[in-house]
């Protein structure tokens, strides 16, 4: 019983010792995503629908592409 509770305390202490994530880049793209559907709406008069296009590229780029229409 001792012992687990060890090795329990030592992931916990090695889970809390690992280095956080920085998340800043993911809350930018948040924040563009929110601009762009306010333009797109504020462009279509109204509320939009979204649609995406994904593409790997030979150069090992990751490209999206978002389609705006009017929501019908």
């Amino acid at each position: 019983m001792v012992a687990q509770k060890r090795d329990i305390n030592a992931l916990i202490k090695a889970v809390a010792d690992t280095p956080r994530r920085d998340n800043s880049t993911y809350h930018q793209v948040i924040a563009e995503a929110r601009e762009m559907f306010d333009q797109a709406e504020a462009a279509l008069g109204g509320p939009v629908r979204m649609k995406t296009k994904t593409k790997l590229k030979p150069n090992g780029k990751y490209v999206v592409k978002w389609v705006f229409e009017r929501a019908e």
